[in-house]
This record gives structure tokens, C-alpha cells and sequence, in this order.
């Protein structure tokens, strides 16, 4: 934005904030509290994550009384502060804002404060024309210009505002941007509270992904980066262990030190390994800005753990989903941000459906510590114990405990994780050591997993040059290999699904010698999927990425079926304008046909020259 543009803005809020003087004030308001320096980091202040939508949809509201209900339901349980995700373009921060300021009205003793999070997305997100280098400039303006307005009207209530929310990490591929633009949205902020347009002890961030904040990769470590670290007041980190069980399962399963141990113990083992996971990705995040010569305080702008799932965290996949280990999983980490003065706006307060309407079983529809039917889960049930929630109602009904408050049928549906040495593997680790990624693989055949064909003195076979993640594309599949070194394919419930065998790096494979080759596999699954598999050159977010692939469907000569069937195809029948010296995922599977929980298995893959 120009900063002509930045000027005006600041003229137009400047204007606004005159018709706030203290003397038209609300008399609360002429008393701020306390500021977000003694609020951040103080546990006497718990942190959550907040949204109250009962439906399927962000359009149906929720009510001043239904919001009502939520604040004195959370207030009941300590909880402090509300982290939000939109300003402008659904009512309900404002709405919130405007209940929390009637309840203080009415007890002096109320206390609720908020983090204001701003949506910032890129130019044409949501669309297949996506600019991640600029940002969408009148959303983002509207909702930074009503983050303003409501910081201006409850400044004894909005502590933090946060400028994008999971905006600059990378795998938000329909509307990421990256940190520049997020730093000049902060810059501005920053210049009204140095103009005394908004209130000196407001603190502005961003709230983002632990890598984004450069505690992982390095291709985020860039000097926008390393300025956008300097300009917030504090740094806002996610950070998802319940996701890597399944994605990332360095940590996760029981060891073989630990199968002798009760199930229950089995569980505890894993799940504080799940918090130190955690911990050790908001670690990064401080070593990192650390290395930069920087200090800023670190809190947690995310987090959870989900009570259920249908699908990859479930019975058939990690198995990481029950309402035990998101107990479990809360208490460890709460212990930690308590002790150590850590902020953690834990994610999240109540069970959403609108995030996975088609899907009730979706993971991502049960973060909540309470149900959308008024159950308390397990993790609250001393406190319904205690009385907390006395005379206090959700939706005009009062709460009660999941599962009846049976704890033994609870219990059955606890699922111990997966044995460590019986886990399917979802990183192929059988590389070239002596390769160098980047440079041209000469030898005759390129193994990515067979059962019988592996490099030796007397054969010119080799391994990738990296290691490979099998990926499955936004949940939309599950992808593992068998310890027989099987791949298994899973398609999930969406109207298209996608994975693939990716390079581990930010340089692709050079398999240029191999244009006049072949790819092989084995392949069978179940009858009439359509299908494309093939590899992928080059990059989706630079715009450099081709799909190269043949086509599996019926009345064709590629015909999936229960048997397996060794394919050959030509390098040039595949090749739809491939970079052959960036070769990113060495196979990739894709479709656009709904096809729910159909399968597919390979084996043998491998390229020739």
C-alpha cells in the first residue's frame, strides 16, 4: 500500500478516535485495567481461543445472549482472555465486544479481555489466479480499518491485536502472503499508537505457525522476516503436535522401552512426548529470533488437541483423537506456559461445525472443551464436579458431562497409539548419501522403493538423493507405506483428492537423463477409481509447478483393479512440459472424482534410463 494510502487512513482514524475523548466515555472505560504487558505472560490471566458458532454456517451469528452465555460459561472457568479471528467480515467480534462491555456493567467483577485478529489474505485468494506477493486490499483494509475502530471504542477491553491469522505459512496455499506484506499492516498499526490514535499499551503481532516465525524451514529465515520480528510487540506462535501424529510422527507411537507399561501409561508416555514436541517448535522460534540479535516476548497464539475423528487421527490412522489424551495434552501444556510465563490462548473454547459441514467427523469440528450439544468434556468434569457451572446455560440448557459422566465408557473408546515398530511409514529414508541434490542422477535406474532392486557395487542403481515425505494433500487422502514397503493410498470424502511422494527439499531431483526413460510401478486397488499418477517438476507457489501424469480410468488401457499390474510408461507420454532437472515429487496421485474411502496400493517404483 502507498503510503499516501497509510496517510489518509491515519487522517480518517484519527477522526474517529476524536469522538472517543474520556469525557464521552463510558466511566469503565476511563479506567483501561490492567495493560497487555501485565496481562500477557501472567497466569493469573487464562487465554483461550474463541468462537461461538453454533451452526453450519459463519453466517448465522451468534445472538447477544448466546454470546452472553459463552462469557459467563468461560468466566466460570478462569478464563481470562479471548482470542479472535475476523473484524470486518462477520459481527461477531463486534457483538462480542459490545456483550463483555454489558456484563461488566452489570458485575464490576467481570474481567474478559480480547486479542482482535485481523484476517489478512492475498490478492485473488481462494481463486486458481492467487498473488501471494500482494495482499487483498480492500478486505485486508476493512478489516485492519475495523480492528481500529473497535480498539479505539473498547480500549479497556481490546489488549492485542493481531495482524493475519496462519497468513504467511506456506502450506495456506489459497490465500498465504508473504511477511512484507503482514509488516506493513503492523508498521501501520504501530504509527497510530505512536500518534495516540490507539492506546500505548495495546500490543500489536501477528499470530502464525511456528515456522513462519522461522522455527523450521529456512526458506523462511528472510529479512522481512527479521523485520516484522522487530516491529511487533510480542510474537504469536502455533504450534499442532495433533496434526503431526499423523503428518510429522517423529515423536509420536509408544517405544519398545514402554510396551511392558499399562495402556494408560502407554498414553501418558506419548502425550507428554506430544507436549515437548511443542515445546521444542516454540523453542526454535525463540533460538531463532535469538540468533538474530532480537528479544521479544514469545506466547502461544494456538493450540489443541481434538476429541474425535473419523478420519486420519482415528482408529485407522494415528489414533490420537479421544476426549483422555486431549485431557492429557492440555494439562501439560498449560502446566508448562503457567510456569515458564508463557500466554497460551488454547484452541479451543467450544466445538465449531461449520469448519467441516459436510463432514461431521472431521477432526477440526471437535477442538472444543465443550460440545455443540452442552456437553462438558472429560477435561471439565471436576469442575462441573465443583459447581462452576451452576444455573449457567448454552443455548438456554444446561451442561452436562459427556458421555453421561461415565468414565468407563469414555475409557473404550480411548485408543492406545500404535506400537512404535508396528507404525506404517510416512517418510522414505532410503537414500544416496553420496548424491548431491541438484545434480544429474547418471545411474541407470532410480529406486524410489523395490522389493528386490537396491544399489550395490554391481548394478548402477541409486536411492533419491533426499529423503521423501509421503504427503497427503489438505487431509483430503491418507498416504503410508507397509513395513513390506507398500504403498497405500486412502481417498477421503472430499470432491477431489491428491498425494505424493515429495522431495524433501527446497531443490528438486535432476533426473534429466532419464527424459528418454521409463517410470514403473505395481499397482491394484478397487475397480472403476479415476485417477491421473505420474510426477511433478518444479514449484506451486512459484508458479512453476507441471503435472506430468497418465490417466487411469474405465474404457481406457489403464484399468485399476484388485490384481496387481506392472506398468511402463515412457518418460515422453508423461511429460506435459516438465522441468526434468526439478523433479519435486517423484510420484503424485490425483483426482477430481469424488470417490469416498476407495484405495489404492503400489509397490516396485522406480525410474530407468
Amino acid at each position: 500500500m502507498a503510503r499516501s494510502k497509510f496517510i489518509i487512513l491515519a487522517v480518517l482514524v484519527s477522526f474517529l478516535a476524536s469522538c472517543y475523548q474520556s469525557s464521552q466515555l463510558p466511566i469503565e472505560v476511563q479506567t483501561l485495567g490492567p495493560s497487555a504487558a501485565e496481562i500477557f505472560g501472567n497466569p493469573d490471566y487464562p487465554a483461550f481461543s474463541y468462537g461461538g458458532y453454533r451452526g453450519k454456517s459463519r453466517e448465522q451469528t451468534p445472538t447477544r445472549a448466546e454470546l452472553a452465555e459463552d462469557m459467563k460459561i468461560l468466566s466460570a472457568m478462569g478464563i481470562r482472555i479471548l482470542r479472535t479471528y475476523n473484524t470486518s467480515q462477520y459481527p461477531q467480534a463486534a457483538r462480542l465486544l459490545s456483550v463483555i462491555r454489558e456484563l461488566k456493567r452489570a458485575d464490576p467483577d467481570f474481567e474478559m479481555y480480547v486479542m482482535l485478529g485481523a484476517w489478512i489474505e492475498a490478492e485473488n485468494a481462494w481463486t486458481g489466479g492467487v498473488n501471494h506477493k500482494k495482499g487483498n486490499t480492500e478486505n485486508n483494509t476493512a478489516e485492519i480499518d475495523a480492528a481500529v475502530g473497535l480498539a479505539i471504542e473498547y480500549p479497556d477491553i481490546v489488549k492485542a491485536i493481531a495482524v493475519g491469522n496462519e497468513a504467511m505459512v506456506q502450506w495456506a496455499a489459497q490465500y498465504f502472503v508473504y511477511p512484507e506484506i503482514i509488516l506493513k499492516w503492523v508498521n501501520y498499526l504501530q504509527m497510530l499508537k505512536h500518534s495516540k490514535v490507539l492506546s500505548a499499551d495495546l500490543w500489536i503481532t501477528s499470530s502464525d505457525n511456528y515456522e513462519s516465525w522461522g522455527g523450521g524451514a529456512e526458506h523462511y529465515h528472510t529479512a522481512d522476516l527479521k523485520a516484522l520480528i522487530g516491529a511487533v510487540d510480542f510474537v504469536s506462535v502455533h504450534t499442532y503436535p495433533f496434526h503431526d501424529s499423523y503428518y510429522n510422527q517423529a515423536y509420536w507411537g509408544v517405544l519398545e522401552s514402554e510396551e511392558e507399561l499399562s495402556d494408560s501409561a502407554m498414553i501418558e508416555a506419548t502425550m507428554l512426548r506430544a507436549s515437548q514436541y511443542a515445546i521444542q517448535q516454540y523453542e526454535n522460534v525463540v533460538s531463532y529470533i535469538s540468533s538474530l540479535g532480537l528479544e521479544k516476548p514469545v506466547h502461544i497464539g494456538e493450540t489443541g488437541w481434538s476429541s474425535l475423528s473419523g478420519g486420519v487421527y482415528g482408529e485407522k490412522g494415528s489414533r490420537a483423537a479421544d476426549e483422555y489424551k486431549e485431557k492429557l495434552y492440555y494439562q501439560y501444556v498449560r502446566d508448562w506456559s503457567d510456569t515458564n510465563g508463557i500466554s497460551c490462548f488454547y484452541f479451543e473454547a467450544f466445538d465449531e461445525q461449520w469448519k467441516a459441514r459436510e463432514d461431521p467427523l472431521n477432526s477440526e469440528n471437535h477442538f472444543g472443551l465443550i460440545t455443540i450439544h452442552n456437553e462438558v468434556k472429560y477435561i471439565l468434569w471436576d469442575m462441573l464436579d465443583q459447581g462452576r457451572f451452576d444455573g449457567l446455560t448454552r443455548n438456554g440448557i444446561a451442561l452436562i458431562k459427556s458421555y453421561g459422566g461415565d468414565e468407563k465408557a469414555l475409557m473404550k473408546d480411548v485408543l492406545r497409539p500404535p506400537l512404535k515398530r508396528e507404525m506404517s511409514v510416512r517418510r522414505i529414508t532410503n537414500v544416496n548419501n553420496e548424491a548431491v541434490i541438484g545434480q544429474a542422477v547418471l545411474e541407470a535406474n532410480y529406486v524410489v522403493i523395490h522389493e528386490s532392486m537396491a544399489p550395490s557395487m554391481d548394478t548402477s542403481v541409486t536411492y533419491p538423493s533426499s529423503s521423501l515425505k509421503l504427503n497427503p494433500w489438505e487431509g483430503t487422502s491418507s498416504i503410508e507405506m507397509s513395513p513390506q514397503g507398500i504403498i497405500k493410498v486412502v481417498t477421503g470424502r472430499s470432491d477431489w483428492w491428491g498425494s505424493a511422494l515429495e522431495i524433501e527439499n527446497d531443490t528438486g531431483e535432476n533426473l534429466s537423463a532419464f527424459a528418454s526413460g521409463y517410470l514403473h510401478f505395481d499397482i491394484r486397488g478397487d475397480a472403476g477409481l479415476e485417477f491421473n499418477i505420474g510426477f511433478q517438476t518444479g514449484k506451486y507457489l512459484a508458479g512453476t509447478q507441471v503435472n506430468n501424469f497418465v490417466a487411469f480410468a474405465t474404457n481406457t488401457d489403464n484399468v485399476l483393479n484388485e490384481q496387481w499390474v506392472s506398468y511402463s510408461f515412457p518418460i515422453m507420454e508423461l511429460n506435459r512440459g516438465a522441468d526434468l532437472t526439478d523433479v519435486s515429487s517423484v510420484l503424485y496421485l490425483w483426482s477430481d472424482t469424488r470417490a469416498e474411502h476407495k484405495q489404492i496400493n503400489i509397490r516396485n517404483v522406480y525410474y530407468s534410463r
